[in-house]
C-alpha cells in the first residue's frame, strides 16, 4: 500500500514542490526554479529528477508512492493534455505521459486554479463542502470549481475561467485576455489599484497616493475609513458580487472560498461581495457560504496531491 505523495504546482519563476503522506500531512515542502528557456524543455526533468533526490533522500521506493499530482497555469485537459501555458513556453503535449515516463510513477496534471480549489476544499477553507468554487484575487482573477468532490476542467481545460467573465460594456482598457470589461480588471490586485487611480482622478478625498498605492494600501485605508478607498470597495464588490452570483446560478455551490493575495486584507473584503451577491443570485444559491481560503501558496501543492489520491 502507497504511503506517499507528490504534490507540484508549477509557476512562471518557481515550482512549489511537496511530499505527502496519503492522509496528508505534509512531510517536506521545498522550491526549485522554473527554467523556463527552450520552450521550457527542463521543466519537468527538473521535476523528474528532485523527485528522485527526495525519494533517496527518505529512503523512499518508487513503490511507496502513490504517484505525482501537478498543477500548471494553462488549460489541461481530463487526459492530461496541456493547452498551451504562455508563461511556460509551453505548446501542446501530454504532461502526464511525459512526467511519468521521466519517473515511472503515475502522474495526474490539472489546471493550477482548479487543484489550488481542490487543496482548499481537502485541507483548507473549504473543509466541510463537496461542491466549492476557489476565487484567487492576485495580480489576476482565478477560479476553480469542484463539483461533488471532482474538478470542473471543461471540454479542453479551461472551465473556471471566472476573471474573464464579462461585466462591463465600454472598458476603453483591454485585459491581459485581449478582451475588454473583464471581471479581472476590476477585482484583481491590478484591478483594484485601477479603480482606486480612476477615483482618485476625480477628485476624491483621500490619503492614497495615485502613483504609488497598492491593493493592500487600498484595503488598509478601507478600514481606516478613507472616502475614495471605500468607493474602491464598493466598486470592486460589486463587480465580484454580480459575477459570483452568475456563477452560482450555473454551478449552484455550497461555498466560495477566497485566496490570492487581495484575500490577505480579511474578513473586510467579504461584506462588499455579499451584499451585491445576494440580491442578484438565484434564491436557491442565496445560503451559500463565502469563507478565506487558508493554504496561502500550498494550495497548489496540496490540491495536486489531492489529485492523485
Amino acid at each position: 500500500m502507497a504511503e506517499y505523495v507528490f504534490g507540484v504546482d508549477v509557476g512562471g519563476t518557481t515550482v512549489k514542490m511537496g511530499l505527502f503522506t496519503t492522509g496528508g500531512e505534509v512531510v517536506d515542502k521545498w522550491e526549485i526554479p522554473t527554467r523556463t528557456e527552450n520552450g521550457g524543455e527542463n521543466i519537468l526533468p527538473d521535476i523528474a529528477s528532485a523527485v528522485k533526490v527526495k525519494c533517496e533522500e527518505k529512503s523512499i521506493a518508487a513503490s511507496d508512492v502513490a504517484g505525482i499530482g501537478i498543477g500548471v497555469p494553462g488549460p489541461v485537459d481530463a487526459k492530461g493534455i496541456v493547452h498551451k501555458c504562455v508563461n511556460l513556453n509551453w505548446d501542446e503535449f501530454n504532461v502526464n505521459d511525459r512526467l511519468g515516463q521521466l519517473t515511472g510513477m503515475k502522474v495526474k496534471a490539472g489546471n493550477d486554479a482548479n487543484v489550488a480549489a481542490l487543496g482548499e476544499m481537502w485541507k483548507g477553507g473549504g473543509q466541510g463542502f463537496d461542491s466549492t468554487v476557489m476565487v484567487t484575487l492576485g495580480t489576476g482573477v482565478g477560479g476553480g470549481i469542484i463539483m461533488d468532490g471532482e474538478m470542473l476542467t471543461g471540454s479542453c481545460g479551461a472551465g473556471g475561467e471566472i476573471g474573464h467573465i464579462h461585466v462591463q460594456d465600454g472598458e476603453p482598457e483591454a485585459c491581459g485576455c485581449g478582451n475588454y470589461g473583464c471581471l479581472e480588471q476590476y477585482a484583481s490586485a491590478t484591478g483594484i489599484v485601477r479603480l482606486a487611480k480612476r477615483e482618485l482622478a476625480k477628485g476624491t478625498k483621500s490619503s492614497l497616493n495615485a502613483e504609488t498605492c497598492t491593493a493592500k494600501d487600498v484595503w488598509d485605508a478601507v478600514k481606516a475609513g478613507d472616502e475614495a478607498a471605500l468607493a474602491v470597495a464598493e466598486t470592486f464588490g460589486e463587480y465580484l458580487g454580480k459575477g459570483l452570483a452568475a456563477v452560482a446560478g450555473v454551478v449552484n455551490p455550497q461555498a466560495f472560498v477566497i485566496g490570492g493575495g487581495v484575500s490577505k486584507a480579511g474578513e473586510v473584503i467579504l461584506p462588499y461581495i455579499e451584499k451585491n451577491y445576494m440580491p442578484a443570485v438565484f434564491h436557491a444559491s442565496r445560503d451559500v457560504k463565502f469563507v478565506l481560503a487558508t493554504l496561502g501558496n500550498d494550495a497548489g501543492i496540496f490540491g495536486a496531491a489531492k489529485l492523485v489520491l
